[in-house]
């Protein structure tokens, strides 16, 4: 029995590694990198394309079909995970050797090359969890997951920038790479057992109307497109609200950068100790905090005070934080066995696509309404959400093996 959990700690740990390790060098490329290229002299358009860096986490659906078709023999799910992490790997490195004052196009090029590799090993990785960990250890799983990421934000969009003005170009690339080289190490201590003989070859429709028809797996849907991107819209205009309220700059990166994410973590890791039996239980009413946080920041932004403000953000950095390890344990109960790649890589582009989907429309309820309008409307709408989940027997929203 000690051996046994000792064994599932020792996963845990893993598993929060490799995604820490898969998530800051895509976080610095994503919202670190372009401050660095500003500083060299870039233009707002230039700087406008390295967004694209995040543009194949929508496509993670279509990556994951490849790892389900070929993946014969033994460990396919680590082999996937090297191969990717590997080109994720050179990537960085050949990023790291060009410098700043390579050719733009080159730096564009291998910059997108590391963002699809980062994404696409992704699935494997999450893949591999799905099939290891069982059913009652999803929500730690899930928790564990959530932490790494924010743990990853820190790094990658704070302490790199820090590296990077104290050392040089090549410095965050360097640690960033080595960090990634032990996680695709560690992948080693896994043991993948149960490998297949062949190969799938449903057609992708197929295979997305498979995971459709599962009992419930219409009104997930319908949750994983509205629970956390209200909250994560807000998380984006944090920053300027901060900035547009007098405070410095400096006090803005450690109130949404290093103190939001340290926040968020913990809340994470302390979601992913709800029993699963309990985890449906919970989810309304994590929405329903969602949507407190959002009324609570529309308020401060309106009337509170500068304390008031920095108590609404820290808030919302744990409803954030809360929602996202629920939604990655959930996104684990509803990947079929012998499919998980493609039933996790569906929910991931669900979920990727939610978040950008919101954001721009709340800008324009800022432009419009400004900060209490538009963060009012993303209440409204995140305890619209709330209700949906709240009546999630009625509409068939269930776990197997857990009483509704």
């Amino acid at each position: 029995m000690s051996t046994n959990l000792s064994r599932l700690r020792a996963r845990h740990v893993l598993f929060g590694w490799i995604n820490f390790a898969l998530t800051a060098p895509a976080i610095y490329l994503w919202l670190g990198l372009p401050l660095v290229m500003r500083q060299q002299g870039w233009s707002g358009a230039e700087i406008g394309l390295f967004q694209l860096a995040g543009l194949p986490a929508v496509f993670k659906l279509f990556l994951a079909l490849p790892i389900e078709r070929w993946r014969a023999g033994r460990r396919p799910y680590r082999r996937w995970a090297w191969l990717t992490g590997g080109g994720y790997l050179l990537a960085l490195l050949s990023l790291a050797a060009l410098g700043a004052d390579a050719h733009k196009g080159i730096l564009f090029a291998l910059t997108l090359l590391a963002a699809l590799c980062a994404t696409w090993a992704d699935i494997p990785v999450n893949a591999l969890a799905i099939k290891l960990f069982p059913a009652e250890e999803r929500p730690r799983a899930g928790g564990v997951r959530s932490a790494a990421t924010f743990a990853g934000a820190i790094v990658g969009g704070g302490a790199m920038l820090l590296l990077q003005q104290a050392l040089g170009w090549a410095a965050p690339f360097l640690l960033l790479g080595a960090c990634l080289l032990v996680a695709l190490g560690l992948l080693g201590c896994i043991q993948e057992d149960g490998g297949v003989a062949g190969s799938h070859r449903s057609t992708p429709l197929a295979v997305w109307l498979g995971f459709f028809r599962q009992a419930g797996a219409g009104i997930w849907t319908v949750v994983l497109l509205g629970y956390f991107p209200f909250v994560a819209a807000a998380w984006v205009y944090l920053k300027p609200l901060l900035l547009d309220r007098g405070f410095p700059a400096s006090e803005v990166a450690w109130i949404a950068g290093v103190g939001g994410g340290a926040l968020g973590a913990l809340a994470s890791f302390a979601a992913g100790h709800v029993p699963r039996a309990l985890i449906l239980r919970v989810l309304p009413l994590s929405a329903g905090a969602n949507a407190l946080a959002l009324a609570l920041l529309a308020a401060a932004a309106g009337y509170g005070t500068p304390a008031g403000l920095v108590a609404a953000a820290a808030f919302l950095a744990v409803a954030m934080g809360v929602a996202s390890a629920l939604a990655f344990a959930l996104m684990m109960e509803f990947a079929r066995d012998g499919w998980r790649a493609a039933d996790y890589g569906l929910q991931a582009s669900l979920f990727t696509l939610g978040r950008i989907a919101v954001a721009p429309p709340a800008g324009l309820l800022l432009d419009r309404l400004g900060y209490p309008g538009m963060l009012a409307a993303l209440a409204a709408a995140s305890l619209a959400v709330a209700l949906l989940i709240a009546a999630r027997r009625r509409l068939g929203l269930s776990l197997v093996g857990v009483s509704p």
